[in-house]
């Protein structure tokens, strides 16, 4: 039998073949289970849930890709000669317009690592500005927000990434807005 395989090269290629397709496919659907249920989880919008997904798929492709022709030594020069072409045409491309990229990217981070979800109340920490409100949307691009007077701020994701944001509670009994001090106690304790 060992003899037949070595003979048969085309054989045990097939074989690896259907063992990298069987695990991409298994990756991809645990991957998809696994974003779907975060997405339940932070109540994100249907959009964003997709979108995050078709990143997510596209990503796994190319590694499937790069790791099929590499494992199956399908003349790998000439394949990353031309991926490598077109990533140089791409970043070229890209650079010109690198705030939509980082936006895109901060989509995803925010998708996976933001603390305040739809519904909550928060500032962010601009000294001009006064950027606040309650969330009412996150989008690929923009966090969108309702300000107490009614306006709608749309802030865009890199930056709010890259700002202190601050999460506010309405008390009641004051009818002002306070810090959430249980929020900043828990933050300081695990320092």
């Amino acid at each position: 039998m060992v003899e037949f395989l070595q003979s048969n090269m085309w054989l045990k290629q097939v074989g690896l073949g259907l063992l990298l397709i069987t695990v991409y496919w298994v990756i991809k659907r645990l991957g998809k289970n696994w974003i779907e249920a975060l997405a339940e989880n932070k109540r994100v919008a249907l959009k964003r849930k997709q979108f995050v997904i078709k990143c997510f798929n596209i990503a796994l492709f190319l590694l499937f890709i790069a790791v099929f022709t590499i494992v199956l030594n399908l003349g790998f020069g000439d394949i990353s000669l031309f991926l490598s072409s077109i990533f140089a045409v791409l970043g070229v491309a890209l650079f010109a317009q690198w705030s939509i990229l980082s936006n895109l990217t901060a989509s995803v981070l925010i998708f996976f690592v933001f603390p305040y979800r739809i519904g909550d109340r928060v500032r962010v920490a601009e000294k001009d500005e006064d950027i606040s409100g309650v969330i009412i949307d996150i989008t690929m691009f923009h966090v969108i927000l309702r300000h107490s007077s009614g306006n709608i701020i749309t802030y865009p994701n890199n930056l709010i990434l890259q700002k202190g944001v601050i999460k506010v509670l309405v008390d009641p009994d004051l009818k002002s807005e306070t810090v959430d001090t249980k929020l900043i106690k828990a933050e300081d304790s695990g320092k």
